[in-house]
């Protein structure tokens, strides 16, 4: 074992309260795609690659406005993927630290894709502070009312990326309804349902007097996840293959993948 493992394990016995913090990284290991760079982005849409549109043109609302089944196609293909996706299990090895702490556990995360709620997550203890595809919300914002996705089942042409089925709808106005998720020039985004998990996450934070962060796959491109970490002023676990650097030596740097890492954490607290 590691002297850094090691490290891990004693930070983990003196901590009262667990935040995870992380970002798509955590992901990979479950088996979703990485979107660095526009390389990664077409290899996964290459109907997207074909026109050359770029992850920041198609996770815009104005893609909703001029191309909505193009929109939809790629956001359709992202829903059906995360529901039918298994989270890896070193979200069952964060959980099972965090049960073992007096104040419990702590989600703040970046991604959209619900995957800690299937993992085993309580709802109320998960700040999605980019929204989650799993709600939506009126594209043209008649209303201020976000609803369960539920209901949608998007049926898709992979290959040109295309929604085949029906638009989801808004049930007030009628008009298409878009995921309530925070996208790029995106001023229309409905913050309330994120805003009010993240009230939770503070009004946690104030009942935990040893906090220890467990960072896992927030890079810096998107760093909203790794700021918030850094933010609390406790010792920090950093879980990243590429991207590992900590400011100082009360925190741990392990430069590994998600599931690699969070395994070899969990022998080291046997």
């Amino acid at each position: 074992m590691s002297a850094d493992y090691r490290r891990c394990a004693e930070l983990i016995r003196a901590a009262d309260g667990l935040l995870i913090t992380a970002g798509a990284g955590i992901g990979v290991d479950s088996g979703l795609p990485d979107f660095r760079g526009p390389q990664g982005f077409w290899g996964a849409y290459p109907a997207l690659g074909r026109a050359r549109i770029a992850f920041e043109q198609i996770a815009n609302p104005a893609a909703f406005k001029a191309r909505p089944r193009l929109a939809w196609g790629f956001y359709g293909h992202r829903l059906n993927l995360y529901r039918r996706t298994v989270p890896h299990a070193g979200f069952a090895i964060l959980r099972e630290i965090g049960e073992s702490l007096p104040r419990g556990a702590f989600v703040f995360t970046s991604n959209v894709d619900g995957h800690f709620e299937k993992a085993g997550f309580a709802a109320e203890r998960i700040a999605e502070c980019h929204g989650s595809i799993h709600f939506l919300q009126c594209l043209d914002g008649c209303h201020q009312g976000i609803w369960p996705a539920d209901d949608f089942q998007p049926a898709l042409d992979e290959e040109q990326c295309l929604l085949t089925s029906e638009f989801p709808l808004c049930p007030r106005c009628h008009g298409i309804a878009r995921p309530n998720i925070l996208m790029f020039g995106d001023w229309g985004w409905l913050a309330e349902r994120s805003d009010a998990q993240e009230a939770r996450l503070h009004a946690w934070r104030r009942q935990v007097d040893r906090l220890l962060v467990i960072e896992v796959g927030a890079g810096t491109n998107i760093p909203t996840a790794r700021l918030m970490g850094e933010r609390m002023n406790g010792p920090l676990i950093r879980i990243n293959p590429t991207q590992a650097q900590v400011a100082d030596d009360k925190n741990v740097a392990v430069a590994a993948g998600a599931l690699a890492a969070l395994r070899s954490i969990a022998a080291s607290l046997v």
